[in-house]
């Protein structure tokens, strides 16, 4: 049997298969409101037969949108929007949706990634961005506003209010964002965290912020809902941050009720020197594997079924990941599937698609006609 294949368990939430739809950001919502975009997106990957989908980084304020068309969780307008979204994909797909809250922090207030993805000034329509010290992402941008007690306490119950929306929705699981470079990433480098408060300075002090944050989440929603954690295992950086600090931070999340830990890394440094490579970020995974009991996600150009296979078989993650991949091919867990010998699950819409000699991909199938 496939280990791809086989069931999975984070929280109480069990997992059909150990294919997870990374959140991928779309620039397309309306002050922070999805749209129908949002729905053909979605909904074609919710009939993908992943085991989780999660949705793209939601800003948790509009000061923490990366782009002025980032999706949102703040308000009832911005739930109104999502739950229309989730009601049709919920009509016609069971599998479980997840959803990452966000803050970009520093770089907030930037153009799309179409138009340039660079800062927006705020003379042109952008917004003064806020981290945990005042320095700038690049150099030759205005320095954001480091946060004080006040603004910390802000964005805290904006992430535990957006997490309260999010189940509210109805979604099945809950990913904080702590990587990529933003704002609970900025705490934890030393790169972007320069304070000299108890939020700066020693690795404890820099974790305290979003250990904050993320026990204020998991207080605030009920027990059955799993609460997990993207992180950025290495800045790629020197004297950034490393490994050795993402596994002192996983233990302490797992202390705390810690779900799942999606590994990922860079993003705090226009300076990273990333080797990209098919699967360049699952050797983090695999060592922080070694360390923890949480459930571990690897993700990083994992493009190929028996690649995926191999990690999961091999014990360097519980889960894998996948983005850019299935963008490029909507249908990649059936094609994984038809690969490994898996079984899938496919909308019964879809049942006449299924090759002839493929009797058992998608399950148990019944077709009829006159």
């Amino acid at each position: 049997m496939s280990a791809l294949f086989t069931p999975v368990s984070i929280g109480t939430l069990t997992l059909k298969n150990r294919i997870i739809i990374a959140p991928m950001c779309q620039y397309s919502a309306d002050e922070g409101q999805a749209t129908d975009w949002h729905m053909f997106h979605l909904g074609s990957l919710a009939l993908s037969g992943a085991g989780m989908l999660i949705i793209e980084a939601t800003a948790v304020e509009p000061e923490g949108r990366i782009t002025p068309a980032d999706l949102g969780l703040w308000s009832d307008a911005t739930e109104a929007a999502l739950a229309r979204v989730l009601k049709a994909l919920r009509t016609y797909s069971a599998m479980p949706i997840a959803i990452q809250l966000a803050h970009a922090g520093r770089k907030a207030s930037s153009q799309t990634p179409w138009d340039g993805g660079q800062l927006i000034p705020v003379a042109q329509g952008g917004w003064q961005t806020s981290s945990a010290s005042a320095v700038p992402h690049s150099e030759h941008e205005t320095p954001p506003i480091a946060l004080d007690q006040a603004g910390l306490t802000r964005v805290k119950n904006a992430f535990v209010a957006a997490a309260i929306r999010s189940h509210k929705l109805g979604l099945d699981a809950i990913e904080v964002h702590a990587a990529h470079g933003y704002l609970l990433h900025q705490f934890l480098s030393p790169i972007s965290n320069q304070r000299t408060d108890q939020y700066g300075g020693s690795l404890e002090n820099r974790l305290r912020f979003p250990l904050e944050v993320f026990e204020a989440i998991r207080a605030a929603i009920p027990a059955d809902t799993p609460v997990g954690i993207r992180i950025s295992a290495n800045d790629w950086v020197d004297g950034g941050w490393n490994t050795e600090q993402s596994i002192v931070f996983v233990k302490a999340l797992e202390e705390r009720g810690c779900a799942f830990v999606h590994v990922s890394s860079g993003g705090i440094s226009p300076h990273q020197k990333i080797p990209v490579e098919p699967g360049y970020q699952v050797g983090f995974a695999a060592q922080i594997r070694q360390h923890t009991k949480v459930p571990v996600i690897a993700v990083g150009l994992i493009t190929e079924a028996e690649h995926a296979e191999s990690i999961i078989a091999d014990g360097q993650a519980d889960m894998v990941a996948l983005a850019r991949g299935i963008l490029y091919d909507p249908h990649w867990p059936w094609h994984a599937a038809a690969k490994l010998g898996g079984t899938v699950d496919a909308p019964r819409q879809y049942w006449r698609s299924q090759p002839r000699e493929l009797k058992a991909l998608f399950g148990a199938t019944s077709i009829g006609q006159r």
